[in-house]
């Protein structure tokens, strides 16, 4: 069988790992996402107790046909799982990915959490898989996460106005970000600062 361009991979940081998603998982997510009922935001695709087996089963199935890789995010110190997150759209031709399907606990929003995450996607996106260019796309009325991506050192690309259609009928506009290879050491250098402080 043909190897993969993103095959499953242990990401260690000092705060969090991050381990490829699977099905032994399930308790531990629907624990997660009860801290802050994170399914209730109407803007985000966060799964609730009762949606989480669905859920990851998806995840498994982009990972097996679309060569996805998603992950649970784990609290290194505890070993508790705190959230989860993937590459997804993942464009082995064009050396593209993007990081997305992002969240955590209501209690590890606003740490250190998400910038060590997406220090060590970024890492190895870059450095391991090299890729040319990472993206990231969130609701239009998700001011947090666009926030968030912002300070992470993504530049905005643009807006997909009408890009998709919820399940409610409401369509979205998705706000596109993306980091370029070529900025890479820059905005490595200013997550690890971040990091150290």
């Amino acid at each position: 069988m043909k190897k993969r361009w993103v095959e499953p991979v242990i990401l260690t940081g000092e705060h969090v790992i991050l381990e490829p998603l699977s099905l032994e998982h399930l308790d531990g997510i629907i624990e997660a996402v009860k801290d802050g009922e994170l399914w209730k935001l109407w803007f985000t695709s966060v799964p609730s107790p009762e949606t989480a087996e669905t859920t990851i089963k998806s995840a498994l199935d982009l990972r097996e046909n679309a060569g996805w890789m998603p992950f649970i995010v784990r609290e290194k110190a505890t070993g508790k799982i705190i959230g989860s997150t993937r590459y997804c759209n993942v464009d082995e031709i064009n050396q593209r990915l993007e990081i997305g399907y992002t969240w955590y606990s209501a209690s590890y929003q606003r740490t250190i959490v998400n910038t060590e995450c997406k220090y060590l996607l970024l890492s190895h996106a870059f450095e391991k898989l090299d890729a040319i260019a990472v993206e990231f796309r969130t609701h239009w009325h998700n001011h947090k996460s666009r926030a968030a991506i912002a300070r992470l050192g993504a530049k905005q690309d643009g807006v997909l106005r009408n890009h998709s259609k919820s399940a409610d009928g409401i369509y979205r506009d998705t706000v596109v970000f993306s980091i370029i290879n070529l900025e890479w050491p820059a905005v490595k250098q200013s997550l690890k600062f971040k990091l150290s402080s």
